[in-house]
């Protein structure tokens, strides 16, 4: 693929320093574990002992190189989230959480809107996320008349966890002119009871309404979570997402869906030198004409804000059942989910990113969905082979057996989201049954040759690193059940390199991110234990003590949980 250029090194003179730590992980090929690393102006310069790095030093400053002693702590490279929704996390920050551990039933989340309506002001909409249906008391969604409870005077949004649809009030769609004979939108759904009446439950490309006239529109070409805040309102909720993902110990972003709502906050934090991690932006299908039209052919940017590829869908969501599944859902057989678009026009939009150049990130949960795009994935390779093409699968939930295997021929790179079925693998089972025990089989993609890559879908799930990687060690959800057998699980190694080095091959930037190796960048994450030194089922629990980016610390956490 077509990198991106990188100036020589970070805008920030630094100097030198030496980190000391019990074990620094370079990820290395060879995995080379030191206790010393010498920094100089934000990128490495030598790993080794603390002599060796004091020796090495002399070649870059005749004075005495700082020394930072970590202590017991371990080192490992800075977690890159591949895929991960960093305005949308922000932004749901600021919503009220209706998430399991706050309601676990219709009339608790009902309380807790209803209590937020109350502190609001009026004629400002009330929204909450982090609901799924399967772990609610009623075992099904909300209603409009259950969120009419709340208001009747202004928008009420209940978005579902997996971001592709939710629940909205009587209000709301009366505001946008949405009835009982309202046509679904391609690619979307308005549901109805069987009288036909609306529920409120909406998904997917149906989300366009709640943008209002003058929000960013992107048709059928994605679920639309672009909802509009004020400018300076965004930039806020960027900054607070960026301190949870270096909470998390993470240095580098995917951004998995960028409209013109993100692009723009990304710019306005920048402007301000407020961005401190890195981000990799995948726009949104909807302006892969405009993408062309400006010339890009490959990757642009600079090291801390570029632009990556293009980020398309296939089908829907498992969480939300609308996956694609032509002969219905076993938990609800009426229910087929969706394809974003037919066969023939997706076919059209990978050739001609392919053909430019262009990376590209299809989202893809059902075999009939992975089909679609590993096909039109061939036939762009067969028309202008590109070997290192790296083009993406996301969250590739249920590729069959076969499927594996081409990806493997063709280089396709899945990007998977552990943290799904930590957080609601059951629900999976019971919407499709046995199969749904395979649900992001890394272990089947590490027998083929196909790389495994971590991530978290943020805010989906926490932008928490070391969970993911423990759900990937054990297929053990939230509430201790073990999904799938024990074949489909991968090793504490290769899900570290999963968030790291290979989830920077994911996006491009192998060459300065992903590890701790001469001439790459100084970004790493400190740890309060190794992940090979606690219970796999403890992984998660390690604290992040600090998260430093160009050779910077970016975020200091506390020593509590696990420890060595």
């Amino acid at each position: 693929m077509r990198k991106l250029s990188l100036p020589d090194r970070p805008l920030e003179e630094q100097g030198a320093k030496i980190i000391v730590a019990r074990r620094i992980r370079t990820l290395d090929d060879a995995d080379t574990v030191a206790s010393a690393m010498l920094v100089v102006n934000g990128l490495v310069a030598a790993t080794g002992t603390l002599e060796e790095c004091r020796t090495a030093a002399r070649r870059y400053t005749a004075g005495e190189p700082e020394l930072v002693d970590l202590g017991d702590a371990v080192v490992v490279p800075g977690f890159i989230d591949a895929h991960a929704h960093p305005l949308m996390l922000g932004q749901m920050m600021s919503w009220v959480d209706c998430g399991p551990q706050r309601a676990g039933s219709i009339p608790e989340i009902v309380a807790l809107l209803r209590a937020a309506a109350e502190r609001t002001p009026a004629g400002l909409p009330v929204r909450g996320y982090g609901y799924e249906q399967r772990n609610l008391a009623e075992q099904r969604h909300p209603t409009r008349f259950e969120l009419d409870e709340v208001a009747t005077d202004r928008e009420v949004y209940l978005m579902n966890a997996s971001g592709h649809g939710g629940v909205v009030n009587s209000f709301t769609l009366a505001t946008y002119g949405v009835t009982r004979d309202t046509p679904d939108p391609q690619g979307g759904e308005f549901f109805r009871d069987a009288d036909g009446e609306l529920t409120g439950e909406l998904s997917d490309a149906a989300c366009n309404i709640l943008t209002g006239v003058r929000g960013v529109k992107i048709g059928h070409h994605g679920p639309n979570f672009h909802l509009g805040d004020a400018p300076e309102e965004h930039v806020r909720q960027l900054e607070a997402a960026q301190r949870n993902f270096l909470a998390g110990g993470v240095t580098a972003i995917g951004d998995c869906q960028v409209s013109s709502r993100e692009f723009d906050t990304y710019l306005r934090l920048s402007e301000r030198a407020g961005l401190h991690v890195r981000v990799s932006m995948y726009l949104l299908s909807h302006l892969l004409d405009d993408a062309l039209d400006m010339g890009l052919r490959g990757q642009f940017g600079n090291a801390r804000l570029s632009f990556a590829g293009i980020k398309l869908y296939a089908d829907g969501t498992l969480g939300g059942w609308t996956a694609y599944f032509p002969d219905g859902y076993v938990g609800d057989p009426c229910r087929t989910g969706q394809l974003y678009h037919e066969p023939a026009e997706y076919r059209k939009l990978i050739a001609k990113a392919h053909a430019a150049g262009l990376q590209t990130a299809t989202h893809a949960q059902s075999p009939t969905a992975i089909e679609m795009v590993v096909s039109a994935i061939e036939a762009a390779q067969a028309a202008d082979p590109r070997p290192d093409a790296r083009h993406r699968i996301e969250h590739c939930g249920l590729p069959t057996p076969e499927q594996i295997a081409r990806m493997a021929d063709a280089g396709i790179r899945p990007v998977n989201q552990p943290q799904h079925y930590y957080n609601w693998g059951e629900g999976v089972e019971q919407a499709i049954g046995t199969p749904g025990e395979r649900f992001n089989p890394l272990g089947e993609f590490v027998r083929a040759g196909v790389p495994v890559t971590i991530s978290s879908d943020a805010p989906v799930a926490e932008p928490r690193p070391l969970e993911a990687i423990q759900a990937s060690v054990t297929r053990v959800t939230r509430r201790g059940h073990k999904l799938g057998a024990d074949d489909l699980v991968i090793d504490t190694a290769t899900a570290l390199r999963g968030h790291t080095i290979e989830a920077a091959r994911s996006i491009g930037r192998e060459d300065d991110l992903g590890s701790l190796q001469l001439g790459k960048r100084a970004d790493f994450a400190v740890l309060a234990a190794d992940l090979d030194e606690v219970p796999a089922d403890e992984i998660g629990r390690i604290p992040v003590l600090q998260t430093w980016i160009d050779g910077t610390v970016r975020h200091i956490g506390a020593r509590e949980a696990v420890t060595a």
